[in-house]
C-alpha cells in the first residue's frame, strides 16, 4: 500500500460491525432502518448494507439518489426539502424507482400536483426541536392543508411524518441525548395518535446516530435513518455514542516538516481534506484530529498528548509530546482519526482499505 499524499483509510471489519450493530438493534425494536447514505456515498460500502438486510435507503439530493438508483437501490428517500427546479430529474427517477420526497409546504403540493408525471411518496419534515426546517407539530392547520391537498391526487402517496433531532450533536452530554430524545418521541407520538386513524400506514421516522446508538426508547416509531454510525468519528466518540475502537475511518499524511522548538509536526492534509470541524479537549483547546500510527492491518489507538491543533487549506498542524516527537521524521506516513467523518469522506471522495482496495464516491 503506497501512500504518497492524504488518503482516507477504510477499516472494513469496523464498518461491517457497525453496520450489523445498527442492523440487529432496529430489528430488536422491529424498527425499518434506512440508512443515511449521505455518510459514505459509496456503491461499494452500500453493498454492504445488503448482507444485512437493508434494501431501503436515505440520500441528502437528487443527485445521489440517481447514483444509488444507478446501482440497483429501488427505495429511495431523498431526505432534503423538495427543490421545484429539479422536477425533471425526480420524474425520471420516479418512473424507475419508489421515491419519496421531503415536503414542507402546500406550494410543493401544488406544484407537484400540475408537474408530476409519475407517483412519488411524500414525508411532511416535522421540526421537533432543530429549527433548521420542518413544521413545528402544533401547527396542525397547515399539515391539514397539505393532507387535503393530496386527497384523491393518484401520484402523490403521504407516507408519514419525519424529523431529524440535529441538535443532540450539540447537546453535550448522554443525559441532553435523551431529553432530545424524548422530547422528539413525545412530539412524534401525539402527530402519530393524532393522524392514525386517517391514514393506519403512517410512518414516523427520525433520524440522528446519537439517539439511534444511544436510546432504547423507540415508543411509536417505524423507521430510522442513521448515517454517521457506519463509520463514526471523534465527534460521536465524545458524545459517548461510539468507543475509540469503533472508528471506521482514518486519514493517512505525509509529514512535511517537524520544529522541535515548537514540538509541531506538518502534515500534508488541512481543511480540504478534514473540513474545518473540531471538538474542545480537556482543556478547552480546538482539537482537529487524534493522531494514531499506521500498521498493515490497522492502526494504533490514539497517541496520548498528540493531536492536530490548526488546519489551514492544505497543512495540518500536530502538537506532539517529547515522547512522540521523535519518533516520526520527514517522509513518514501518519494517522489522523477524523472529527466529522461525513464531511472528511466527502471532501476525500475515496478510500483505500487494508485490503489496497479502492471505493470511489459518488
Amino acid at each position: 500500500m503506497k501512500i504518497t499524499k492524504p488518503t482516507l483509510l477504510l477499516d472494513k471489519s469496523k464498518c461491517l460491525n457497525n453496520i450489523k450493530t445498527m442492523a440487529e438493534k432496529a430489528r430488536k425494536y422491529d424498527l425499518l432502518l434506512r440508512p443515511h447514505f449521505k455518510t459514505h456515498q459509496s456503491k461499494e460500502i452500500g453493498k454492504r448494507f445488503r448482507d444485512f438486510g437493508i434494501n431501503s435507503i436515505t440520500v441528502a439530493s437528487v443527485s445521489m439518489a440517481e447514483y444509488f438508483a444507478q446501482h440497483g437501490w429501488k427505495d429511495i428517500t431523498i431526505a432534503f426539502p423538495f427543490n421545484k427546479l429539479e422536477i425533471d430529474e425526480i420524474n425520471e427517477l420516479a418512473s424507475k424507482i419508489e421515491l419519496n420526497l421531503l415536503i414542507l409546504s402546500i406550494e410543493s403540493i401544488n406544484f407537484l400536483k400540475k408537474n408530476l408525471k409519475h407517483k412519488v411518496g411524500i414525508f411532511i419534515k416535522i421540526d421537533a426541536g432543530y429549527h433548521r426546517t420542518g413544521i413545528l407539530p402544533e401547527n396542525i392547520d397547515i399539515l391539514d392543508e397539505i393532507l387535503t391537498g393530496i386527497l384523491n391526487f393518484d401520484l402523490i402517496e403521504f407516507k408519514g411524518f419525519l424529523t431529524h433531532s440535529g441538535h443532540t450533536y450539540t447537546a453535550g452530554s448522554i443525559d441532553k441525548i435523551t431529553a432530545i430524545h424524548n422530547d422528539c418521541l413525545q412530539k412524534m407520538q401525539k402527530l402519530k395518535l393524532h393522524y392514525f386513524k386517517t391514514f393506519p400506514k403512517l410512518v414516523i421516522s427520525i433520524g440522528d446516530t446519537p439517539s439511534c446508538t444511544l436510546m432504547d426508547n423507540f415508543d411509536g416509531i417505524d423507521e430510522i435513518r442513521p448515517g454517521n454510525f457506519v463509520f463514526f468519528d471523534l465527534m460521536q466518540n465524545q458524545f459517548g455514542s461510539c468507543n475509540i475502537d469503533q472508528i471506521a475511518l482514518c486519514v493517512a499524511c505525509p509529514i512535511v516538516a517537524k520544529y522541535k522548538e515548537r514540538n509541531e509536526i506538518v502534515v500534508y492534509g488541512g481543511a480540504v481534506h478534514f473540513s474545518k470541524e473540531y471538538i474542545l479537549n480537556e482543556k478547552g483547546e480546538r482539537l482537529f484530529g487524534l493522531i494514531v500510527e499506521l500498521g498493515n492491518k490497522d492502526w494504533s489507538p490514539p497517541l496520548n498528548g498528540m493531536y492536530v491543533s490548526s488546519l489551514s487549506q492544505e497543512h495540518g498542524i500536530i502538537k506532539a509530546t517529547d515522547e512522540h516527537f521523535d519518533k516520526f521524521k520527514v517522509g513518514d506516513i501518519i494517522g489522523i482519526l477524523p472529527v466529522h467523518a461525513c464531511l472528511t469522506a466527502n471532501l476525500m471522495g475515496s478510500y483505500l482499505t487494508f485490503e489496497n482496495e479502492v471505493f470511489n464516491t459518488g
